[in-house]
């Protein structure tokens, strides 16, 4: 039996339209979360990181408040990001409007993946205009027409849909707490100095374990601190260079006038291919190169479980190599010496970003060469207690890695499953079963 669809402009379609362009919040240090244009990002809203002070709440939302389930969509800078309001209270900033589905007749939640399909998108660019910038005009997006099947038809596609970004979300918040898990033991240990300290103070005894260090551990920390160039550090530890712990491997690329040189099997890094919060590992790459193009080149192959840092442009992004692959020439990777572990590199190199960005008062730290990394210093603790870290964390990040192609897996099922879904050339058996809409 054919299904039923309204063609309807956007406008005809909503309860709620609510549009805080061309107006500028007094921002403050924290308060109630602001969304930007630049946190709404991939079909979904990052930490955000402006506020406005909640005195200037209801002075500010006097256009209209957003209800969990509402989508908010960039208007310009970029044009067509959506996402979907999962908490409140959060304040609304220029470049962004809020779209709420008309009861019974649009679901936001479908509304979402409406939005995100090519067709939408390209009638949103249809009706923008602008010369550097491309932007649409509240207007013109309200007179864009939208196809929807029956209610019931829309709840069961949100559903679907809905259950892959679910786990897609959940691996992603599993995969932030074990990175910030290992960075809290990384600062203990090597920063803190933490075991050394309880030792030092009697708080960690031979025959009682400290939380989160087992006995066995106990005879490799000192229990003394000693005076270095760099401030106290544990006794028996040394003082040495980042370069003095890694391989620092130089990046190149091959000549793109040369076409035998790409397109081929070898994923080939560039900071596009930066890992999203709390993936750490970069999995797939937007260019690959042939193997020709590695032997006429000076790229180098990198075995997986190099650290990856770009060096010159955007400066500092970190990525773990899930496999062999190349990096292009504002990029260095990073290889342990000495038994040094994949993971103990990562977060030694997470640790010397930071130390940049706080030598850099503020600004914004340029480039980072060779010598970046022979001066920057370090307490340098024995091998075994860096090798028995990495066993601590190893576990940790391979499940990072794992979530990662997982999430990959089910994002590749959801971009198959949405055109197909939305243009209905798929359809759901038994939709008008489904219930769980925002608006019914």
């Amino acid at each position: 039996m054919a299904i039923e669809l309204a063609v309807l402009p956007l406008e005809d379609c909503l309860d709620a339209l609510i549009d805080y362009r061309g107006k500028t919040p007094r921002k403050t240090d924290f308060g109630i979360p602001l969304i930007t244009a630049k946190v709404v990002k991939s079909g979904r809203i990052e930490t955000p990181d402006e506020f406005i002070a909640e005195e200037d709440y209801g002075t500010w939302m006097t256009r209209g408040y957003p209800e969990v389930g509402d989508v908010v969509l960039t208007t310009e800078a970029p044009l067509g990001e959506v996402a979907q309001i999962k908490f409140l209270p959060v304040a609304l900033a220029q470049r962004i409007v809020t779209l709420r589905g008309k009861r019974d007749l649009l679901d936001s939640g479908y509304l979402l993946y409406l939005m995100q399909s090519q067709g939408m998108q390209e009638k949103l660019a249809g009706r923008s205009s602008g010369t550097t910038v491309m932007g649409i005009k509240q207007s013109e997006l309200r007179k864009i027409e939208v196809t929807l099947p029956p209610i019931a038809e829309q709840c069961a596609i949100t559903n679907i849909l809905g259950t892959l970004d679910d786990k897609i979300e959940l691996n992603r918040k599993q995969n932030k707490t074990l990175e910030a898990m290992a960075r809290t033991l990384y600062k203990a240990w090597f920063v803190d100095f933490e075991p050394v300290r309880a030792k030092l103070e009697g708080r960690w005894q031979r025959s009682q374990s400290l939380p989160g260090l087992p006995m066995h551990l106990y005879d490799l920390f000192p229990d003394r601190l000693i005076d270095s160039e760099l401030g106290e550090i544990p006794e028996g530890w040394g003082v040495g260079s980042f370069s003095d712990t890694v391989e620092i491997i130089g990046g190149g690329t091959p000549k793109t006038s040369n076409p035998s040189y790409w397109g081929g099997d070898i994923p080939w890094f560039s900071v596009v291919d930066t890992p999203k919060t709390g993936e750490v590992f970069v999995v797939d790459t937007e260019k690959s190169i042939t193997q020709e193009g590695l032997d006429g080149s000076s790229a180098k192959l990198i075995p997986k479980g190099t650290t990856i840092i770009s060096a010159r442009g955007t400066v500092g992004n970190l990525a773990i190599a899930s496999r062999d692959m190349t990096f292009n020439q504002s990029c260095y990777g990073l290889r342990g010496a000495d038994g040094t572990g994949d993971y103990f590199v990562y977060l030694l190199a997470m640790q010397m970003v930071s130390q940049l960005k706080s030598m850099a008062h503020g600004s914004v730290f340029s480039t980072i060469t060779r010598q970046t990394f022979e001066a920057t210093q370090r307490p340098e603790p024995p091998p075994a207690i860096f090798q028995e870290f990495e066993k601590y964390v190893a576990p940790w990040f391979e499940v990072i890695l794992s979530n990662v192609e997982s999430s990959r897996s089910l994002a590749q099922l959801r971009d198959t499953l949405l055109p197909k879904l939305i243009s209905g050339e798929l359809r759901v058996p038994d939709a008008e079963r489904i219930s769980g809409c925002f608006t019914t």
